[in-house]
């Protein structure tokens, strides 16, 4: 189950009209409707009210707080609404016209299906932990369009590989490559890849500026303002870790460390746009008929 952001309020005996032993007063009830701004009093989280869905088998509201960020919190006690406590129920509008639950990345939940058969086409990524973040965002997509995830281990060899996998109109590829910037490696590698038959139409090369996956996640999900420079020679990952703070000795703390950063990431609004948009545009390209 995914962590939606609410604290642990949800888990405490707030939740059944009892608090460190004294009767709860009754407090006004509230239709969740958008608009209100309500706070959550465990986190002191702000935030205007955007929707109500379910989600989980579990009916939340999602709330947009300061630069956009959103959190989404399960119905009922624990909120102040201009200062007073409130209870928020669930409005009474048709069922039928509540927000449609959805996927990590945004999109709208298809009814429960198996998931398609897996194409021929692929997408490629340079990593583990590539593999690790797409999946957890967009794997619900992928396995609804049947498209599979796969790492390459660094993209050296990446001519020779779309060589074998001998791309064509049913057999496409998209390549998502880290630090795909104008005189880099990376960017001159990708020119060569597209120069293999079958490539041209085929196979998409992106990519998003950062140099390393771990880049694309938010600051500001992490609660700082900016990612570690890291010095020319120092190990890029050895040194963000130092840089947060976090354990660094070796690769377990490098291993612990991005699962720690992967366990911040709950849906798109966690990642920067320029990972965003380059993986829908990939999937669109796999997709696309005609």
């Amino acid at each position: 189950m995914h962590d939606y952001g609410w604290g642990p309020r949800d888990l405490t005996t707030e939740n059944t009209g009892r608090q460190s032993g004294r009767i709860r007063r009754d407090v006004a009830a509230v239709e969740a409707r958008r608009g209100l701004v309500l706070e959550d009093s465990a986190s002191g989280w702000v935030g205007e009210l955007l929707r109500v869905e379910r989600t989980a088998g579990m009916i939340v509201m999602v709330l947009e707080g300061r630069g956009g960020r959103t959190r989404a919190f399960p119905l009922g006690h624990g909120f102040l609404l201009e200062g007073n406590p409130v209870e928020i129920v669930a409005p009474t509008r048709p069922a039928a016209t509540a927000a449609p639950a959805r996927t990590a990345s945004g999109s709208v939940r298809a009814a429960a299906s198996r998931a398609r058969v897996a194409r021929a086409s692929r997408i490629w990524v340079e990593g583990k932990h590539d593999a690790e973040l797409v999946e957890k965002v967009w794997g619900d997509d992928l396995r609804e369009e049947g498209i599979v995830v796969e790492p390459l281990g660094g993209i050296d060899d990446l001519v020779e590989a779309i060589r074998d996998f001998s791309p064509g109109p049913q057999r496409r590829l998209g390549v998502l490559v880290d630090h795909l910037v104008p005189g880099s490696k990376e960017s001159r590698i990708a020119r060569d890849a597209l120069r293999v038959p079958g490539a041209p139409a085929n196979v998409l090369v992106v990519g998003h500026p950062y140099v390393d996956v771990w880049q694309v996640i938010k600051p500001a999900v992490l609660g700082i303002d900016a990612w570690p420079v890291i010095a020319r020679g120092q190990d890029w990952k050895t040194g963000i870790l130092a840089g947060l703070g976090w354990p660094h000795a070796g690769p377990i703390d490098v291993a612990r460390g991005w699962q720690r950063l992967l366990g911040s990431v709950h849906t798109y609004t966690d990642l920067e746009p320029a990972m965003l948009g380059r993986v829908e545009e990939v999937i669109d390209f796999l997709t696309a008929t005609g």
